[in-house]
């Protein structure tokens, strides 16, 4: 609607690794990625009241923290999950139904702004979940050139075999270091795929000028998402001597 100057999407997990449905919505975004973020995730049962884990009949979660929790759900006897669209969602359902016998996966501080309170916490398969959030807003960021930055693309190649390899072969020949690819099916046309590359790179930079003037000539489409600031910039360390 527009009222909002920027969103906040998650990207991936260290443990339920990526998550599609984003990669999906941003073939067809008009939006840019402006930042990124890495948070760790405490995931917990959240309950309206002290409730009993062996009453709980039905837990409310997105999908992901579904998939984030799997080995504590798999003990869990006659419990039905039922998917939300989040993590809110969810929370926002117990408080609504306010029984003894419903219960959500989410944060013991976000359910405390839903008037719930946590029954089991660290319940994640992995004692250290993190996940990695993209920040998109309807315009380009401007980063200096002195700032360490990421790039993302977004491309599709021809169906001729080594068509990707010789694409990604002109990144290395430009030194330019790719911390992500992924690929994505692309709807409505069966067996392609477009795919996304992180690029420890800024866009402005003469390797990525050259990198890209010749990925074009070896793509159907391509399309720059953004480019922002790297996460964590380390500090540069001057003699003093």
């Amino acid at each position: 609607s527009g009222h909002a100057d920027y969103g906040v999407l998650p990207i991936e997990n260290t443990s339920s690794g990526s998550i599609n449905e984003v990669y999906d919505l941003l073939q067809h975004t008009t939006l840019y990625i402006v930042g990124e973020l890495t948070l760790p995730i405490e995931h917990c049962l959240v309950a309206t009241s002290d409730v009993r884990i062996e009453d709980i009949k039905t837990l409310y979660s997105h999908p992901q923290p579904h998939q984030q929790c799997s080995e504590f759900l798999s003990h869990l006897n006659g419990v039905t999950l039922e998917s939300c669209v989040s993590t809110a969602d969810a929370m926002q359902k117990v408080k609504d139904l306010d029984r003894k016998d419903v219960a959500a996966i989410g944060n013991a501080s976000s359910g405390k702004l839903y008037g719930l309170q946590s029954i089991q916490g660290n319940i994640a398969n992995q004692t250290e979940n993190h996940t990695r959030f993209i920040v998109v807003a309807r315009k380009p960021v401007e980063v200096s050139t002195q700032i360490p930055a990421k790039t993302t693309l977004i491309m599709s190649t021809s169906q001729q075999a080594g068509s990707l390899v010789e694409t990604l072969l002109v990144l290395q020949r430009y030194g330019i270091n790719m911390t992500k690819l992924e690929s994505r099916p692309i709807m409505g046309n069966p067996w392609e795929e477009m795919f996304y590359i992180d690029l420890e790179a800024h866009l402005d930079s003469e390797e990525m000028n050259n990198a890209i003037s010749e990925v074009i000539k070896l793509t159907t489409h391509l399309k720059v998402l953004g480019c922002y600031p790297i996460e964590n910039v380390e500090a540069t360390q001057v003699s003093l001597g």
